[in-house]
């Protein structure tokens, strides 16, 4: 085949540093805008970003000529430096050191797309951690649980 053809589809999670509920609706709608932006300078497509105060959704296509961990650390690194210039208020804002990354196929956007958008209903429910163990085993992914929240 003469050229390359890719539709790498992924489900990124990570927190805010100690789950902190800094990302607020002063900032979200934004906040998400900015990281679009870094998704596509990466030359990723941003399909939907969301969540609630202490943690991200992204989904997205996937460049195929740049990591997963490239990408996150680009979006981490920039949109941390981009949230402390919103004010005092967010003078400590970091974001967590690890992050979650999960493939998915065409057939589950629209659901997760769904899920994304609701993030901030579905977690009046569900803490975060309990979205996240659930994930966890939903992927099969084995972890120790000392490592998981910082």
């Amino acid at each position: 085949m003469p050229q390359s053809l890719t539709n790498i589809l992924v489900h990124i999670i990570f927190s805010t540093k100690i789950r902190a509920p800094l990302i607020t609706s002063k900032i979200d709608t934004e906040l998400y805008a900015y990281i679009a932006s870094i998704l596509k300078d990466c030359d990723c497509s941003p399909i939907i970003i969301g969540g609630p105060q202490d943690h991200v959704h992204i989904l997205c296509k996937l460049s195929k000529t740049i990591t997963i961990s490239s990408i996150i650390e680009d979006i981490k690194k920039k949109s941390s430096k981009w949230v402390k210039t919103k004010g005092e208020e967010y003078k400590d804002f970091y974001w967590q050191s690890g992050y979650g990354s999960f493939s998915i196929g065409q057939s589950q956007v629209d659901a997760l797309k769904q899920y994304i958008q609701n993030q901030k209903e579905h977690h009046k429910k569900r803490t975060f951690k309990e979205e996240l163990l659930e994930i966890l085993k939903r992927y099969e992914i084995k972890y120790d649980e000392r490592y998981l929240w910082e």
